[in-house]
C-alpha cells in the first residue's frame, strides 16, 4: 500500500513544533520519543505501520483546538485518532503527521431521560455510553463488535453499525448533535439536543467523513429504553447459499428482527473453540434475535421458524435462557478474536442488497479457490453488511499482496451486485484506490470540493478515503494557490 512521501521540511522543524506545542500544553500531553510514538504506527490494519511525527493526548475541545491551530499554522498534517480499532487504517498515520489521540476526552457530559439523549466527549467507549444509562432502563443502540473498545469518535467517523442495526439503524441514526473542531482551530457546532436542524445537513456529512473534515469532541446521542424481552434463535444450514437464501426471505416476508447474523464453517468453529458457545458443527450458521413483550416474542418467532423450516435446516434450537442467550452472543462478538488465533486475516467490510447474498457467497467461495487463500463469513446479514476474513501468512512473501487483490476481487463484486465498497468499517486507505470503481469522476470531484472547504490546506488525516494520484494533486493545487 503505497503512502506518499513525508514533507521534508516539516521533519526538519520538528523540534520547534514540539516546543510550541509543550508550551500550548500541560505537561504530560505531547509524545515525542520514537520508542513511544511507536505505540501509535498503525491501528487495527496491523499489516501497515508508519510512526508518526508526534503524538497529541489532549483532555478538552479548548486543548484540540490549540493543537490544530499550531499545525495548521506550522503545515503539519494530523492524524484523529479514537481507539485505534479501525480495520481499514483510518488512523494509520504518516512519518510528518501528528497524531491527535481523543482517548483522555470520555467524560459524560449531560444526560436528559426527557428528551432521551447523552451528551459526551468522542473519547468514551461505545459500550461505555450504555453503561452510564443503563441503571435507569436505557441503552445506546449502535453495538460494533468491538464496542467494549472502539471510541465515539470512531464510530461517527466510520458510521458505525453492529449487529443490532438492522432494527435500530447505524451511528448517524443516533447521532443528534456534535462540537466539531476545524483545520484551523474554530470550534463549531452543528445539530443539538432534537431530532432534526433546519439548513443544509451538515451533520450527515460529518457522520462518516473519516476525520477528513475536522476532529469531532462532543456528541449528543440518542438513547432509547430498554426493550422487555429479547431472544435469539439458532439456525443451522448444509451451505451458506442456502442460509443466505433464508435471510432473503426473512427479510422479503416483512419481518423485522433486531439482528440477523451469519457465520460460516470455519468461523463458527473458531468462535466455538474460543468461546464454547455451544454452536452446531453445521456449514452456516444464523442468529436472529426479536424483541420485545413474550406475546411478541412469540410471535415473530414462530413466523421465523417457519420460513427456516422451508429451507430444510440442519439445527433449529431458540434460546432457553438468558445465560444461553448470552452465550450465543458471546461466540458471534468474539469472532474476530477468535479469528486472530487461527492466522493473520484482514476483514473486509462490503455492502450489498440482502437479495444478492447467495450469489455473492458462491462468487467468493470461486475467488477463494483462485486466489488459493481461505475466506471465512461472518456479517450482519440483515441489511447486508459482508464482513469476509480472508486467512493469510503475514511471513509469507507475496502472500500480503495476494490477499490484497483477493480483497479488491470482493468489493468490486459489491459494487458489481449494486452494494457499495464500506458499511462501516470506512474506506480509509484499505478502499481508497477502488473508490473510482463506484462513482463517477463527477462524483469524487463533488466530494473532493466538501473536502477543500473544510480543510483548504489538505491536512487533515491524509492519504486516505480519495485516490492517492487524486489527493496529491489537490494539496499540491491548494498549497500553490495559497
Amino acid at each position: 500500500m503505497q503512502m506518499p512521501e513525508p514533507n521534508a521540511a516539516v521533519l526538519a522543524r520538528k523540534p520547534a513544533i514540539l516546543a510550541r506545542l509543550q508550551g500550548a500544553l500541560p505537561p504530560g500531553m505531547v509524545i515525542h520519543e520514537e520508542h513511544e510514538t511507536r505505540a501509535y504506527e498503525c491501528d487495527a490494519l496491523t499489516a501497515y505501520r508508519c510512526p508518526p511525527l508526534l503524538v497529541v493526548l489532549p483532555e478538552t475541545t479548548e486543548q484540540v483546538a490549540t493543537v490544530l491551530r499550531i499545525c495548521h499554522e506550522e503545515g503539519v498534517p494530523v492524524v484523529p485518532r479514537g481507539s485505534g480499532t479501525s480495520l481499514a487504517g483510518g488512523a494509520l498515520p504518516t512519518a510528518d503527521s501528528v497524531i491527535l489521540g481523543v482517548a483522555r476526552l470520555n467524560d459524560v457530559l449531560e444526560t436528559d431521560y426527557d428528551n432521551r439523549f447523552i451528551r459526551v466527549q468522542t473519547g468514551r467507549t461505545n459500550l461505555s455510553v450504555t453503561g452510564a444509562v443503563e441503571e435507569d432502563g436505557f441503552f445506546y443502540a449502535p453495538d460494533p463488535s468491538s464496542q467494549l473498545a472502539c471510541a465515539i469518535a470512531g464510530n461517527i467517523a466510520m458510521n458505525s453499525g453492529g449487529a443490532h442495526c438492522l432494527k435500530y439503524g447505524v451511528t448517524t441514526n443516533n447521532l443528534l448533535g456534535v462540537t466539531m473542531v476545524m483545520m484551523d482551530g474554530t470550534v463549531v457546532e452543528i445539530g443539538g439536543a432534537h431530532l432534526d436542524a433546519p439548513g443544509l445537513d451538515l451533520l450527515g456529512v460529518i457522520c462518516g467523513s473519516e476525520g477528513q473534515l475536522g476532529v469531532v469532541t462532543e456528541a449528543t446521542l440518542r438513547i432509547l429504553p430498554k426493550p422487555e424481552g429479547a431472544r435469539p434463535v439458532l439456525m443451522g444450514f448444509g451451505s451458506n447459499e442456502v442460509a443466505g437464501e433464508c435471510v432473503s426471505d426473512i427479510i422479503k416476508a416483512g419481518v423485522l428482527p433486531v439482528a440477523i447474523e451469519f457465520m460460516d464453517r470455519p468461523c463458527i468453529r473458531a468462535c466455538e473453540a474460543f468461546a464454547q458457545a455451544g454452536y452446531p458443527d453445521v456449514e452456516a450458521l444464523l442468529i436472529v434475535e426479536v424483541e420485545g413483550s413474550d406475546a411478541e416474542i412469540d410471535h415473530q418467532l414462530g413466523l421465523i421458524k417457519q420460513i427456516a423450516q422451508r429451507h430444510n435446516p440442519e439445527e433449529l434450537r431458540e434460546s432457553g435462557s438468558a445465560e444461553e442467550s448470552a452465550r450465543i452472543w458471546l461466540g458471534r462478538k468474539s469472532a474476530f478474536g477468535a479469528m486472530g488465533q487461527i492466522n493473520d486475516y484482514m476483514c473486509l467490510d462490503g455492502t450489498i442488497p440482502v437479495s444478492a447474498l447467495p450469489r455473492v457467497l458462491r462468487r467468493i467461495k470461486e475467488l477463494s479457490e483462485h486466489y488459493g487463500l481461505e475466506v471465512a463469513n461472518v456479517f450482519h446479514a440483515g441489511d447486508g453488511n459482508m464482513h469476509p476474513l480472508i486467512l493469510f501468512d503475514a511471513n509469507k512473501p507475496g502472500d500480503l499482496e495476494l490477499c490484497e487483490d483477493f480483497g479488491a476481487d470482493i468489493l468490486r463484486l459489491c459494487v458489481e451486485v449494486g452494494g457499495c465498497l464500506t458499511g462501516e468499517h470506512g474506506v480509509g486507505i484499505e478502499k481508497r484506490d477502488l473508490m473510482a470503481d463506484q462513482y463517477a469522476p463527477a462524483d469524487l470531484e463533488a466530494q473532493l470540493r466538501v473536502k477543500d472547504v473544510f480543510d483548504p490546506g489538505w491536512l487533515l488525516n491524509p492519504a486516505k478515503v480519495f485516490p492517492l494520484d487524486a489527493t496529491r494533486a489537490r494539496r499540491a493545487a491548494r498549497q500553490a494557490a495559497a
